[in-house]
C-alpha cells in the first residue's frame, strides 16, 4: 500500500460523536495519508465553525450526531462550502440512503463496517477528485431510485445560513424561542426574526412544517433501532 503523499498540507476534519470511533478513524487516516492535519469534532456546530473558518479540505461526516439531522446537515455543508469534499461515514448501509447522500453531493460513502483498506481507498480517490463507494455496494446503489423531493428540500435547507440552521435544529429539538435565545446568547426578537426568515426560505407557514422538512431529510439512526408504531400511521 504505502502512504499517499499530498503535495500540500491537507486539512481533514473527523466529525463523529463516538470518541472511540473518532480515535480509530484518526489513527487509520494518519496511516493512510501522509501530511494530513487532522482535527476532530463531535457535533454539527463544530463542523459549521470549521467551515466558516475555511480551514478544512476534507470532511469525514457521521450522519447521526448532535445537530446533524441526517442529510439536512450535508445539504447545509454543501451549500456553505460547495468545494469541500465530504465522505459520509455511517452505520447505515441501505442503498437508498447512500444514493440520497451521493445525490446531495457527498464525495464518498464509507459504511462503519468497512476496513482500513476501504478507508485508504476512499481517501485517495476523493482527494483525487473521484467519488468513492465500497465495491460491494456500487451496483445496488446505482440501481436505487433518486429522490426528486430530496433535491428540492436540500435546496431549501441549503439556502439557510449556518446560524439559521442552528436555530432550526434547536426548534426541532423542541426548544421554545426563549430557550433558543438563552442557548445561543441572543435576543428573543432575534430568534423570532430568524424563524420568520427560516420559514420563508423553507417555503413553510409554521414551526411544525419547518421541523418536518428536517425530519424528511433526517434518517433513522441504525444504532438506535426503536420501532415506533405511532410514527408509521401519520399520527406523529
Amino acid at each position: 500500500g504505502g502512504l499517499l503523499t499530498c503535495k500540500t498540507m491537507m486539512k481533514l476534519l473527523i466529525a463523529d460523536d463516538h470518541p472511540l470511533f473518532r480515535a480509530a478513524l484518526h489513527r487509520a487516516t494518519e496511516d493512510a495519508v501522509e501530511d494530513l492535519r487532522i482535527s476532530e469534532t463531535n457535533s454539527l456546530d463544530g463542523v459549521l465553525e470549521a467551515i466558516e473558518g475555511h480551514d478544512i479540505d476534507l470532511l469525514l461526516l457521521d450522519l447521526h450526531m448532535p445537530g446533524n439531522h441526517g442529510l439536512a446537515g450535508l445539504a447545509t455543508i454543501r451549500a456553505l462550502r460547495p468545494g469541500l469534499a465530504s465522505i459520509i461515514v455511517s452505520a447505515n448501509d441501505e442503498p437508498s440512503v447512500i444514493r440520497r447522500a451521493l445525490d446531495l453531493g457527498a464525495a464518498g460513502y464509507l459504511p462503519k463496517s468497512a476496513g482500513v483498506a476501504d478507508l485508504r481507498d476512499a481517501l485517495r480517490q476523493v482527494l483525487d477528485g473521484e467519488p468513492w463507494l465500497p465495491p460491494s455496494l456500487r451496483d445496488v446503489v446505482a440501481r436505487a431510485q433518486p429522490s426528486a423531493r430530496d433535491a428540492l428540500l436540500a435546496e431549501r435547507v441549503g439556502s439557510l445560513s449556518a446560524h439559521q440552521y442552528k436555530v432550526l435544529g434547536l426548534v426541532a429539538e423542541g426548544l421554545l424561542n426563549k430557550q433558543i435565545a438563552d442557548r445561543l446568547g441572543i435576543q428573543l426578537r432575534t430568534v423570532k426574526a430568524h424563524m420568520t426568515r427560516i420559514m420563508g426560505r423553507l417555503g413553510v407557514r409554521n414551526r411544525t412544517q419547518a421541523i418536518r422538512v428536517l425530519h424528511e431529510l433526517g434518517l433513522a439512526d441504525p444504532s438506535h433501532r426503536v420501532e415506533s408504531l405511532e410514527d408509521d400511521d401519520g399520527a406523529g
